[in-house]
């Protein structure tokens, strides 16, 4: 076997593993471990840039929906919806809580991965795309990923990705007070990593805000990007909340004012990057 077909047999299986991780805790993926105060705080967060993002209302391709809150509030928002992700398991609870929360008019659902885009041949321009919780980490070539999206939105159509950084202080300090210097390390590796969840394995790779952005360079300009949980406490440390309140809510006030300051913005749990396709037709 080629190597190339090796590279392409290992990925097909890394993929089917992530995906059966997904199905496996779609059941109860919104209850008390993912859907804890943290994580709302970090969801109510990119909701706001959503919205500072997408003014006026449109069609938007959701990466990634997981379980569908984010594509039911856009769809409450006004905005039309298709909600992809390559778990059908979670693609069956974007269904039903959007017929549930009375949007299934304004919520398609499809059981589409983020690296299988092309499969969206024959779909509309959309408006802009955006994805949550780092589901575009789990695409093996993002490159393609970025292709797809200048094909599928319209020019000056905007891309708001939430994504797992490289460098979260937070996580480098909890693993290294516990003296686990091996998963201190997985975030700097350089190409998959095989983390573990529900007992099984999802595979990821973990980026920079420059080097997530550098595959979208050739058809998107970068308008903004941000730190997430720089100051705040990642979801993971629920302890943090629960032990010191009143410092838990003053690190949300300071990481919403200046975590998308120089420096900074490179550190955090997650990044959000908002990127804007620009017009073939322009000479500028």
């Amino acid at each position: 076997m080629r190597a190339r077909d090796c590279d392409s047999a290992m990925q097909s299986a890394q993929l089917e593993a992530t995906r059966a991780a997904f199905d496996s805790v779609a059941a109860d993926y919104d209850g008390p471990r993912g859907n804890n105060e943290l994580i709302q705080r970090m969801r109510h967060e990119v909701w706001r840039l959503l919205d500072d993002t997408f003014i006026q209302r449109g069609h938007l391709l959701d990466l990634g929906c997981g379980t569908g809150l984010d594509a039911v509030r856009m769809a409450e928002q006004g905005h039309r919806v298709t909600a992809a992700d390559w778990s059908p398991r979670m693609v069956e609870r974007t269904s039903e809580r959007a017929a549930r929360e009375r949007v299934k008019d304004r919520v398609q659902t499809l059981t589409v991965g983020a690296h299988e885009l092309g499969r969206l041949a024959g779909a509309e321009v959309f408006d802009g795309a955006y994805s949550n919780f780092g589901a575009l980490n789990c695409v093996p070539e993002l490159a393609q990923v970025a292709r797809e999206c200048a094909r599928l939105l319209r020019p000056g159509g905007a891309l708001v990705f939430s994504v797992i950084g490289r460098v979260c202080p937070w996580e480098v300090a909890h693993y290294l007070l516990r003296g686990q210097w091996a998963r201190v390390k997985v975030r700097y590796a350089r190409g998959v990593v095989r983390v573990g969840m529900n007992r099984q394995d999802v595979y990821t790779r973990y980026y920079t805000p420059r080097e997530f952005f550098e595959p979208f360079a050739p058809h998107f300009t970068r308008r903004d990007y941000r730190g997430l949980c720089v100051f705040a406490p990642p979801p993971y440390l629920t302890s943090v909340r629960e032990r010191h309140p009143h410092w838990y809510d003053w690190s949300w006030r300071i990481d919403r004012r200046i975590t998308g300051w120089p420096l900074l913005r490179d550190f955090g749990d997650h990044f959000v990057i908002v990127m804007i396709k620009r017009d073939p037709r322009s000479t500028t």
